[in-house]
């Protein structure tokens, strides 16, 4: 009696499931070829397939090629985290003709590039908090190949990073100040260089960028600019790696958005699209993720499971308990 319960059971169990996924449907989610936006395609597929019965299918996504195609082409459904202020002509033109909505925020802090240093250096020098303020102490900064200067980390080699910061260092009179400017080369140096810093309790300065898995395995102290951003002045100097004259500045916050289409937006998925317009988390919570999925190589599904284990107080705001409870199910 209790096998044919337990079938019976089974039978509802599947028989409702499938009538929610014939329902719902198929919806394409572009797999964004970066950690946090992989993570992020494994989140929404997990939500939509478990919690809501829809068919997900992946494609292959990028910034430019994965919202252009939207634009064009009507596919895929979702771009989970759109980096919205790389391709602003694209997503004008797009949003201004109703084929792709802006449904919500993908990083709720948004994107954040800067210059840091490691939190036990502020810890010991509480003072230190601006751009200026590091720059009064290269003895805390040293040059691993001049000692007797300090050393601000550039960007990897030809990224937009690396010109800017370029451009501060002079903004802000590095080399006068008794600083180098280090090219790491590649992200791997770069990074090598934050974490050997770390792990020896050293001093390091230098760019970086969150969410990134290493800004959740190390804390990092953001530096403050010292003055408001400029946007103007950002465009005309400090974007610009010949421009002779930059200015102190801060960095601007990328927006980083979810889009989805027009089919998806127009009320054919209301449950879907009221999950999308609620689903935003911060960089702590993203970069914590990205480093337990770097140091145990696990894949984007991997990360999105152990997300839902660490995190149900924020993912629970996300959806109403039913789809929470078939969510918890699931795990």
């Amino acid at each position: 009696m209790k096998t044919l319960l337990a079938f019976a059971a089974m039978g509802i169990t599947v028989g409702a499931a499938s009538a929610a996924s014939a329902a719902c449907g198929t919806i394409t989610v572009a797999n964004m070829n970066w950690q946090s936006g992989e993570l992020l395609a494994h989140v929404d597929k997990f939500v939509l397939e478990h919690g809501f019965g829809c068919q997900v299918d992946f494609v292959p996504g990028d910034t430019v090629p994965t919202i252009t195609s939207m634009v064009e082409k009507g596919a895929p459904d979702i771009a989970g985290e759109a980096w919205v202020d790389l391709v602003p002509e694209i997503v004008k033109r797009g949003t201004g003709e109703g084929r792709i909505v802006q449904i919500g925020q993908a990083l709720s802090d948004g994107g954040i590039q800067g210059w840091y240093v490691p939190k036990y250096i502020v810890d010991a020098n509480p003072e230190i908090r601006t751009v200026d303020d590091a720059l009064a102490r290269p003895e805390l900064f040293p040059d691993p190949e001049d000692a007797s200067r300090g050393a601000v980390f550039n960007g990897p080699t030809g990224s937009g990073g690396s010109v800017v910061s370029a451009q501060l260092f002079k903004a802000y009179g590095g080399p006068s100040r008794n600083f180098n400017l280090v090219d790491p080369g590649t992200q791997a140096g770069l990074d090598g260089a934050m974490a050997r810093a770390n792990e020896r309790k050293e001093g390091w300065l230098g760019y970086y960028w969150s969410p990134t898995a290493l800004l959740g395995k190390y804390a990092m102290v953001r530096l403050e600019a010292g003055v408001p951003h400029d946007a103007a002045e950002w465009k005309r100097c400090n974007t610009v790696a010949d421009c002779p004259d930059p200015k102190k500045n801060e960095w601007p916050k990328d927006n980083v958005v979810t889009l989805v289409t027009k089919r998806l937006a127009d009320g054919s998925h209301p449950e879907v699209a009221d999950y999308l317009g609620k689903r935003a988390w911060d960089n702590q919570t993203v970069s914590s993720v990205m480093s337990w999925m770097t140091e145990t190589q696990a894949s984007g599904e991997d990360g999105a499971v152990h997300f839902f284990k660490e995190h149900p107080d924020l993912w629970k705001t996300w959806v109403p308990a039913e789809i929470a409870g078939r969510i918890e199910a699931a795990l």
